[in-house]
């Protein structure tokens, strides 16, 4: 169910599966709170979004999503699985091992289908008249663009394309698997300009259609419906035609129209996106984090617009990314009209986004006449809505320090105003199954593994211990890695500790929270504190056997074998003493 697992963890947001349980608040690029496995009052419980691990500094518990539901709700791992697939809603079905090559030919089928559909329409468009007129005359696109986006045009008949793929062999539930069918069995998409939806690697996964000309009652655009290969919630339009331009400038931006990405890469402004007719999600920013973290938006500046760029703001601060927004001049609607007027602005526009929060305020202080009690107030209701997503307290004191300005109020007014506005805590779910956590006894080799990350000098240490002193085999592994690679800071799973690539993460995290604001010297110090006091407990333990075994020696009456151990015992004995002395 390997597979299964990878598409639950994608799926799902961490430090949103755990803060159902802990009260989490952002501390860097990670969260923390307190441990829910012991009675702490400091918090010293983790997440990394990051490396999608958490762990508990109190009782050096830690692991993946998976391991925390199994921790706190005393399940098993199928039954985590299957907890939460729920929540990310994966059908585990799929991903049975007797249904595995099922789903893949399924999948498989889909593809080509809508391959075939794409060459169908492309052919299509220069053989209708009015779809010549309509793509190359009213929208103005170039015979590249119509090439590089792979631009058709859909029959106005019933089952031309159904028509067509029957007759290469497809069934009518192939094709609906696909979403190339309406409910009646015909063609979805029927007299539109149509424009294939790709995946990042640029293989077709849907379509997204434009009527031509006027039809009453008819939907200006139409989209392929959610299907085995496309997620309207996932689907960033454009991004592998803009991933290289994103990665090359360092950031994107997101249009509301799919023609406006299209206008926009035809006059080689091609870091734009657009997120196919649906809101913006999380998974949309996900994936464009990846390649920038600055986010450029160009919405309408109208209510919906305004709602839209709220919710991104709260998006950008949740995920870690600028935000800013691009405001077009007066006379254009959308960026397609601001390029057909004059290509050279869109980009300047582009240049000159204002942060997000700066415009939302400017766009409140348009609305309110703060000027007025009543104004005063409406303003800073919504105003103070917005600073509360802020993750950052430095940002959102910036801004309450700006709300008290523009509206000439005190900072402290406006700050017992914000603790209206502070979301409300969500009520955490109880814990199941947790048993107040013992220490870890080894804890400490776990920490002189992570003190020793940020440094290859401190590495260098681990060539002078014997691997075997340590307990387990990821530490064991851990120990002989570093022993011989101390060329350079650990930064993430080498290839030679991949089977123990959640326990890296680990102390990689613990490396960045606890150790990584040490100095170079001092985490050198702490690493061989800890490497002593490593050989001096595995020395005691020595000296408990010899102990032992010295008794049993002395009740059998065998004298020689308990003068042997006695010799051992004595040196022993003096070896600890002299390390407790270092």
């Amino acid at each position: 169910m390997q597979d299964a697992k990878e598409e639950v963890r994608t799926r799902l947001n961490i430090e949103d599966v755990i803060g159902e349980y802990v009260q989490l608040k952002r501390a860097g690029r990670n969260y923390k709170g307190l441990s829910p496995f012991s009675s702490e009052k400091t918090p010293s419980f983790f997440v990394s979004p990051d490396k999608h691990i958490w762990h508990d500094f109190s009782s050096n518990k830690g692991g993946d999503v998976f391991s925390f539901v199994m921790e706190v709700e005393g399940m098993d791992f199928r039954a985590a699985l299957e907890h939460l697939a729920r929540k990310a809603g994966v059908d585990l079905s799929q991903y049975d091992t007797h249904q595995n090559q099922e789903v893949a030919a399924r999948k498989a089928r889909a593809r080509e289908a809508l391959e075939l559909a794409t060459t169908y329409y492309q052919q299509s468009l220069p053989k209708n008249q009015h779809a010549v007129e309509y793509v190359f005359g009213s929208r103005r696109l170039s015979k590249e663009i119509v090439r590089d986006f792979r631009i058709g045009y859909a029959p106005d008949s019933g089952k031309a394309l159904v028509s067509f793929l029957e007759k290469k062999g497809f069934s009518g539930h192939e094709l609906d698997d696909a979403g190339l069918v309406n409910r009646y069995g015909g063609d979805m998409f029927r007299g539109r300009m149509v424009v294939p939806l790709m995946d990042t690697a640029g293989i077709v996964i849907g379509f997204t259609a434009r009527i031509i000309g006027e039809v009453p009652n008819a939907p200006k655009y139409l989209n392929t419906p959610q299907t085995l290969l496309y997620d309207k919630s996932r689907h960033v339009f454009a991004l592998s035609q803009a991933k290289e331009s994103i990665r090359r400038l360092g950031y994107s931006v997101i249009v509301e129209g799919n023609l406006d990405v299209i206008s926009s890469h035809m006059v080689e402004v091609s870091q734009v996106v657009a997120t196919a007719g649906t809101a913006l999600t999380e998974h949309h920013v996900t994936a464009l984090k990846r390649l920038g973290d600055d986010i450029r938006l160009c919405f309408d500046a109208d209510k919906a617009g305004i709602a839209a760029t709220e919710r991104a703001i709260g998006i950008a601060s949740r995920v870690g990314v600028t935000l800013t927004i691009i405001e077009l001049p007066d006379d254009a609607k959308d960026p397609d009209e601001l390029i057909r007027h004059d290509p050279a602005a869109w980009q300047s526009a582009i240049d000159q986004a204002l942060p997000a929060v700066d415009w939302i305020l400017a766009q409140y202080e348009k609305r309110e006449d703060i000027t007025t009690v009543a104004g005063k107030r409406a303003f800073t209701t919504a105003g103070l809505s917005i600073t509360a997503q802020l993750q950052d307290p430095v940002e959102r004191e910036h801004y309450e320090k700006k709300i008290a300005t523009m509206t000439h109020t005190t900072l402290e007014t406006i700050r017992q105003k914000s603790l209206q506005h502070e979301p409300a805590t969500t009520p955490k779910r109880a814990i199941a199954h947790v048993v107040q956590a013992a220490p870890d006894p080894y804890m400490y080799q776990d920490n002189a593994f992570a003190v020793a990350c940020n440094d290859a000098a401190s590495q260098e240490l681990f060539a002078h211990i014997d691997p075997e002193l340590f307990e387990g085999a990821e530490r064991r592994a851990m120990a002989r890695y570093f022993a011989s690679h101390h060329a350079e800071p650990l930064r993430d799973t080498p290839k030679e500790l991949h089977q123990f690539d959640t326990y890296v993460k680990i102390l990689l995290l613990k490396a960045d929270t606890r150790y990584g604001e040490w100095s170079e010297q001092d985490r050198y110090f702490e690493t061989a504190r800890l490497i002593r006091q490593i050989e001096n407990e595995h020395k005691k333990q020595t000296q408990e056997q010899l102990i032992k075994e010295l008794r049993g020696a002395e009740a059998a009456g065998d004298e020689p074998r308990a003068l042997e151990i006695r010799t051992k015992l004595n040196s022993l004995i003096k070896e600890i003493a002299r390390g407790q002395r270092r």
